[in-house]
């Protein structure tokens, strides 16, 4: 019998992956589930974007493979767009790489780095993705705990009393998913001096910075930052595209070409259609994140309506798609809360516990879900 490789039994099926086929199995028997787990945006792209799309279509080459480096002028666009926004300016043809998404990015990124044995700092509770590809790359997690208690921020004291000598990279991701905390730079200028004094390459993943969030921070506007940092972002969040797997990577030019590298053996480039869609989203005025944002507020009212019903507690200054709460203490895991839910209730929501085991005792709520569908959530109560 052939037996698959190895590295596939440090990981397993991705949870929503899973779990989404159990909720669809149930929507299948008639269940009407109300699905607040999955962050991914319900709403369309602008009309701009669209438009972009379609007239793109009959242009010459479009449908060729394309440049492993992108459009030109979506490098241009993105680059301004940090400028703009970020205060940070890159040389787009050397310090920034368009992505098919910045989740493929964790993949580049671990493999241009890491070899095997090295470890990997993976914030607790954080995104599961972070652990899987590093497994994956025969790299090794080494977990930092972040807590309510310590506003879901790095404790640099603790972490610098630890065995570091193996650690070769640190993933950040402010805003965080899934509590929304942000970070300020403050911290952001002692986790760069902390890369440098200990050799380890950081990197931001940065797609929330746009939803309900004021205070719009990239680690590389932090002086010296380029020379131990790489920062993802993408338009998956901030322009309800997240189908079209469009991202990129920011970065010195050294850091960036090893990406290529591994990029360019991977794929064949982005589809043209999707890269001038892409440059009219980062062209869009502030008129287009201040609807997005109306939207994601009236939801989030409504998601602190259902949390309150639950007896949850959660911080109202929080950022990003989702809403993260803290049950009450005399409630059961959070697996088997929403479990309970789902099944008695018909609504699924994401357990804390995916994202880590400090996640334990809370869930979290997910904004891209229709008002009425909330409505219709708290009812249900």
């Amino acid at each position: 019998m052939i037996q698959v490789a190895d590295r596939l039994q440090t990981v397993e099926e991705y949870y929503f992956s899973k779990k989404l086929r159990e909720v669809r199995g149930l929507m299948a028997e008639g269940k009407p589930i109300i699905n607040m787990g999955i962050g991914s945006p319900d709403m369309a792209p602008s009309k701009e974007v669209l438009e972009a799309l379609v007239t793109s279509l009959g242009d010459d080459k479009a449908h060729q493979y394309q440049s492993y480096q992108g459009l030109p002028e979506l490098r241009n666009a993105a680059a301004n767009f940090y400028k703009k926004h970020f205060q940070v300016e890159v040389d787009s043809n050397t310090e920034l790489l368009p992505l098919m998404g910045s989740k493929e990015g964790i993949m580049h990124i671990s493999m241009a780095f890491l070899n095997e044995g090295d470890e990997v700092l993976i914030p607790n509770p954080g995104y599961p993705t972070y652990t899987s590809v590093t497994k994956l790359v025969g790299a090794v997690p080494k977990y930092y705990g972040l807590t309510q208690s310590g506003s879901w921020l790095p404790d640099l004291e603790v972490l610098e009393k630890t065995d570091l000598s193996k650690v070769k990279l640190m993933w950040l991701s402010y805003p965080h998913m899934p509590t929304g905390a942000n970070a300020n730079k403050e911290i952001f200028e002692g986790l760069v001096k902390f890369a440098k004094r200990n050799n380890i390459l950081l990197v931001n993943d940065n797609p929330y910075s746009f939803v309900l969030n004021e205070e719009r921070l990239s680690i590389l506007a932090v002086p010296g930052a380029k020379e131990v940092a790489l920062e993802l972002n993408s338009l998956s969040k901030t322009f309800n595209m997240a189908g079209w797997r469009v991202g990129f990577v920011l970065g010195n030019a050294r850091f960036i070409d090893a990406v290529l590298k591994v990029k360019s053996n991977m794929d064949s480039g982005m589809f043209y259609g999707l890269q001038k869609g892409a440059v009219k989203a980062l062209e869009l005025s502030s008129k287009w994140y201040s609807a997005l944002n109306k939207v994601y507020q009236k939801r989030r009212a409504l998601i602190f309506q259902l949390a309150d019903t639950l007896g949850c507690t959660y911080n109202t200054d929080a950022s990003g798609m989702f809403v993260w709460a803290k049950l009450p203490s005399e409630m059961p895991s959070a697996e088997a809360f929403i479990d309970k839910i789902l099944y008695d209730k018909s609504i699924f929501i994401t357990p804390g516990t995916i994202f880590g085991s400090n996640g334990e005792g809370y869930i979290r709520f997910s904004l891209c879900v229709k008002e009425e569908q909330i409505k219709e959530a708290i009812n249900r109560f």
